[in-house]
């Protein structure tokens, strides 16, 4: 079902997919590797994966640059003969390329002397000290791994806190630290949550799901919030995975005034290109993360799968990785400041939450 009225379009009715780049080609494409018809030919340097499904399936994804120059990815695997649903035993792992968009490397597990390695829902940040941050939610509670290294060793500090909320647990959380030093995070719910006490709070959640009150929203099955700040607005984009269309949600203050701004992603669509014009349509587009420089997103992680998560059951020529996509996220930025609707239907926020 698409959800394609009462939006507020930009830059004559352009919405966040538009702004996709074609992806770089790393030697050649190919149909010599897993993958269903649709994902065919491609590209296997781009971003993290088993080409050979050895042994892994790759899912999360968040890019860091270190002060090297590297590109250090982290993200989440297991083992590829316990198909999709092993994702249950997922662990936290580190890879690194010298580019941006791949090939990356898998340099291991992240704490394998912490509960062997567990970890899901895996992103990472620059904390204010200059020091490393990695968190991971939905297998664990809102755990948080730090170190002054991006090589590691990753010491566990604790778990995220909400307050008089005792039982609170992380899914599909995403933190940023606000221009104001603040820590906010929103998570699977839609909740906003900041703190200004550090990383592990406690958070203060700031009102009701923000999502009913966003008209052309879809109000079932959303998951995989990615929250940002860039061109004087704050933005999430949020997945409904079962009609697998995501949404650009943009709002002055990251609290109040989420307006929905149209599609921003979906797997449907020719978006996810090469520079030969070569198009790939995953199954699924999940877990996004965002790489910015400059103030704008040059690049967006993705987990994706080949074929429906249930068909996937191990030892077969199907799985996931992380791919990497360019993005102009100056233009989208410039085209939101311009405060041009394209003549789309009235503007729809979520106000006073």
């Amino acid at each position: 079902m698409m959800f394609a009225a009462c939006v507020q379009t930009f830059a004559a009715g352009k919405t966040m997919i538009d702004y996709f780049l074609p992806m770089p080609i790393h030697g050649q494409l190919t149909t010599n590797t897993w993958g269903a018809p649709g994902v065919m030919p491609r590209d296997p340097r781009n971003g993290l994966e088993d080409p050979a499904l050895a042994e892994w399936y790759y899912w999360d994804g968040k890019i860091i640059r270190g002060g090297d120059g590297k590109y250090h990815l982290f993200a989440s695997r297991w083992e590829q003969s316990k198909g999709h649903n092993g994702w249950w035993s997922s662990k936290a792992i580190g890879a690194v390329s010298d580019n941006p968009t791949g090939p990356y490397e898998d340099r291991g597990l992240l704490w394998p002397g912490n509960e062997d390695g567990k970890g899901h829902n895996v992103t990472a940040l620059v904390l204010p000290d200059g020091s490393y941050a990695v968190v991971v939610s939905e297998t664990r509670p809102g755990d948080v791994f730090v170190s002054r290294s991006l090589e590691g060793p990753w010491e566990q500090i604790g778990s995220i806190k909400v307050k008089d909320q005792p039982k609170w647990h992380a899914s599909n959380v995403c933190p940023i630290i606000r221009p104001d030093g603040a820590f906010e995070i929103i998570g699977r719910s839609g909740d906003i949550l900041i703190s200004t006490n550090g990383i592990l709070g406690p958070y203060v959640i700031q009102g009701p799901s923000i999502y009913p009150k966003i008209s052309g929203l879809p109000q079932y099955n959303l998951e995989d919030p990615v929250i940002w700040y860039g061109g004087g607005l704050y933005h999430i984009t949020v997945n409904c995975w079962s009609d697998r269309q995501a949404f650009l949600l943009t709002s002055p203050n990251g609290i109040t005034d989420w307006t929905n701004r149209g599609l921003a992603y979906d797997p449907t669509k020719d978006f996810l290109r090469y520079t030969d014009g070569t198009v790939n349509h995953w199954n699924k587009i999940e877990r996004p993360g965002i790489y910015m420089e400059n103030g704008n997103v040059v690049y967006f992680t993705f987990a994706v799968i080949d074929v429906a998560k249930e068909e996937d059951r191990g030892n077969m020529p199907h799985g996931s990785k992380v791919i990497v996509v360019p993005f102009d996220g100056a233009a989208l930025d410039r085209d939101l400041q311009s405060g041009d609707s394209g003549g789309s239907p009235a503007s729809s926020s979520a106000k006073g939450q």
